[in-house]
């Protein structure tokens, strides 16, 4: 078990560094220069990420399968997003999608 000195020490450690990190943005702007390629290999390499975090939500709960119907509502909120829908309409589709397989008895 983690000592509460140790938890307080490691929570301290990441406050610090993630200032630093949001620090360096602005002081480190002007100096460093990155190519047209290193840009685009890096928004693609965030739009991966941001896509892989949400597809791990949406399929797993903790170790575990989630079930079909939270993926089934995650894809229709999805398809309702890439047709422009407002935000609150996706959600909401999103939500009873997922309510309403979980009531037909898909887990």
């Amino acid at each position: 078990m983690i000592s509460e000195f140790s938890l307080g020490i490691g929570i301290a450690v990441l406050a610090v560094g993630t200032y630093l990190i949001r620090l360096a943005g602005p002081l480190l702007r002007n100096r460093l220069t990155v190519s047209a390629t290193a840009e685009k290999l890096m928004d693609r390499a965030t739009v991966v990420l941001l896509v892989a975090v949400a597809l791990t939500g949406a399929v797993f709960a903790g170790h575990d399968f989630a079930g079909w119907a939270r993926p089934a509502g995650v894809a229709v909120g999805v398809l309702a997003a890439v047709l422009r829908a407002p935000i609150a309409v996706v959600v909401i589709l999103a939500a009873a999608t997922a309510a309403g397989l979980r009531a037909l008895g898909l887990p």
